[in-house]
């Protein structure tokens, strides 16, 4: 198998529009969420059956921001029910055996493109060496 269909990632994606792509390795999964969202209880919520969304299960409840880009990307794959709030790691759907799936790096590189898209995110211009 290529490196470029192995799915073994998993997107962050933080509340103030920032992302992160992590491992997403074949155990341990319950341990990586619980510190990339830092929350004591997650909750599963199937965008699409390639796609998951782990949040915060008391997101809503501690007062944590809105995910404005979770928020979108549920709402691009089906009807909108509710605001998203707090880190949110996206992952791969489910295996034959249960298993929650990583995704591939074309995967990735979809999701990201999408985030940039929609999400205002501040990019830092070029610095001027002359200006220091």
């Amino acid at each position: 198998m290529t490196t470029e269909l192995k799915k073994n990632h998993a997107l962050i994606l933080r509340t103030d529009g920032e992302f992160e792509i992590i491992d997403w390795p074949a155990d341990g999964h319950l341990a990586i969420l619980y510190r990339a969202i830092d929350c004591r209880n997650v909750d599963a919520v199937d965008i699409s059956t390639t796609l998951t969304m782990w949040v915060d299960d008391e997101g809503l409840i501690n007062g944590a921001p809105v995910n404005h880009g979770a928020t979108i990307l549920y709402a691009l794959h089906k009807e909108p029910h509710q605001h998203y709030h707090g880190t949110t790691v996206i992952t791969g759907g489910t295996g034959r055996h249960g298993e929650t799936l990583g995704l591939s790096k074309d995967e990735i590189a979809s999701l990201v493109e999408f985030h940039l898209t929609f999400i205002p995110l501040r990019i830092p211009g070029q610095r001027d060496r002359r200006a220091s």
